[in-house]
């Protein structure tokens, strides 16, 4: 029995017992209103929010949020992706081969919403997949066989990535990076391919020997002038006066030094000396 001021009196076992069985309901359902009105995004997912089926274009970063209850929370993440691709590509000369990529990228957050409502979870099957095939074979279609193969690999990458910014980031699909991993070319063509880089290997590697050997046959050509031309200007500067004085030089070095026995002067017409019994 509760007493409320001083003459009114309720007896709780007197309520209804429906209207008990109420109150806690609607106490309970408060509770659940209460309880859903929050929600936790994990880091790394954005959270879509819907009213109803309907995409309200709200979305919600990571953390604790406060949300309407009747509000349905639809996570995407918003990390980094990797979608690997085997093609069977067409060159410019009508050859198919085997092209093998790697496209790197991440859903905008701020425009997750968007996504969500045009293409829905599924939005990698729903466009990235369809975008990058068309891509590799608009890119591939403009460039030969063995220019795939080895000079244009990098350029037919860079075209690959300019035509998915082009269609996928407005579309809020974030492009980080193309990669190439391996193209495949038919086995006889790619037999080709690798002989004539081998040809033309070994023509380089000729050629840097034929430029070597004609370095050197000028090397020896100046050498060899240059001892020539030594040898006519010291025949040119040698007379018989400086001989005959060299001569006399050395009679006087010889006659000076202990080691000589005997100098005798030539009988000849500059009389240079013969030196008989020295040690």
């Amino acid at each position: 029995m509760a007493t409320y001021g001083n003459d009114r009196v309720i007896d709780v076992n007197s309520l209804p017992i429906g209207k008990m069985i109420l109150g806690v309901i609607v106490v309970i359902f408060l509770l659940i209103l209460a309880f859903n009105s929050f929600t936790t995004i994990p880091a790394g997912r954005v959270g879509v929010l819907t009213l109803f089926g309907k995409v309200t274009g709200e979305s919600l970063g990571s953390g604790l949020h406060v949300v309407n209850p009747l509000k349905k929370v639809v996570e995407m993440t918003v990390r980094t992706q990797s979608l690997k691709e085997s093609a069977d590509v067409p060159s410019s000369e009508g050859l198919v081969m085997g092209l093998d990529t790697s496209l790197v990228f991440h859903l905008n957050p701020s425009q997750a919403a968007k996504v969500y409502q045009e293409l829905g979870p599924n939005y990698i099957e729903q466009l990235v997949e369809p975008v990058l095939r068309s891509a590799i074979r608009e890119a591939t279609a403009s460039h030969s066989a063995n220019a795939l193969y080895s000079s244009a690999r990098q350029e037919v990458q860079n075209q690959i990535r300019v035509a998915l910014k082009r269609d996928l980031e407005p579309r809020g699909i974030v492009i980080e990076d193309v990669l190439l991993r391996d193209i495949r070319l038919p086995i006889a063509l790619k037999a080709s391919i690798e002989a004539k880089q081998q040809a033309e290997q070994e023509s380089l590697a000729m050629n840097f020997k034929l430029q070597k050997e004609k370095q050197e046959a000028e090397r020896k050509r100046i050498e060899a002038q240059g001892i020539r031309d030594f040898q006519t200007t010291v025949s040119q500067g040698i007379s018989s006066q400086l001989l005959e004085w060299k001569g006399i030089e050395a009679t006087e070095t010889l006659a000076k030094s202990p080691n000589t026995k005997i100098v005798v002067i030539g009988s000849t017409k500059n009389g240079l000396p013969l030196i008989l019994g020295g040690n």
